[in-house]
């Protein structure tokens, strides 16, 4: 795994994270908490650009040919591949698994590729917010189950103590490797992940994950669709 492949992982997690966001921007507790999911959801889609941005500067693009019709070509993590179910799985989610990519994001701010450093700052700004929303609600209190996946699968998307993060940790292209980032996410949250061994034998290095799966079909028909308008000509007619 490449910086640009990590990045790439950090994008599409990002721009999944806002989707899922912004489906319960009428559907949560309370008026505030709509609000927030839509503001956090339009701050993590743009995100998202902004990492895809920082491909062509590093010296490549990742991204494969497949995308266009293949769900599992996305680098997101399982807890993203379906709409979330309970308030629950949406805190679970603000609060570990954003938590751990603003970990990730701050590794590459500190690291030594000046693309990064440049174009990631004003985003760990942007996700403080998101940090004390996700972190006040945990409080609050939820179901162990979306948690402890949550957790599992920020385990593995930092990877194995040897593998390819800390390759680049110790080049110097980020500013931590998995243990540093993990902790860094327990010490903000004030939690300690649950204990497990993941199975790195089934993990894909390049998707983040040891379980199979893709984002559903009307989220990668809706992905298909932003992409599409993106390219369309500037003055096109809706109805052409």
């Amino acid at each position: 795994m490449s910086i640009g492949e990590l990045v790439l992982s950090l994008a599409d997690n990002k721009q999944l994270l806002g989707l899922r966001y912004a489906e319960w921007a009428t559907r949560a507790p309370s008026l505030e908490a709509d609000i927030a999911a839509a503001a956090m959801g339009l701050d993590d889609i743009g995100h998202s650009r902004v990492l895809l941005g920082c491909l062509e500067p590093l010296g490549e693009d990742p991204r494969a040919a497949d995308r266009e019709n293949d769900a599992g070509a996305y680098l997101n993590l399982p807890y993203l591949d379906q709409p979330w179910t309970t308030w629950g799985h949406f805190v679970a989610a603000n609060a570990v698994l954003d938590t751990a990519f603003t970990a990730m994001i701050q590794a590459c701010v500190e690291g030594n590729l000046e693309v990064l450093q440049s174009r990631l700052r004003k985003m760990l700004m942007e996700e403080r917010y998101h940090f004390l929303h996700g972190r006040s609600w945990l409080r609050e209190g939820i179901a162990p189950e979306p948690l402890e996946v949550a957790w599992r699968e920020a385990v593995e998307w930092f990877g194995p103590p040897d593998g390819e993060v800390a390759r680049l940790h110790q080049e110097g292209q980020l500013a931590a490797g998995p243990a540093e980032l993990l902790h860094r996410v327990e010490e903000r949250l004030e939690m300690k992940a649950p204990s497990f061994e993941p199975d790195w034998g089934a993990w894909d290095p390049r998707r983040r994950r040891s379980r199979p799966g893709a984002i559903d079909a009307r989220t990668f028909g809706m992905l298909r669709g932003l992409e599409e308008r993106k390219f369309m000509p500037s003055g096109a007619s809706r109805g052409a």
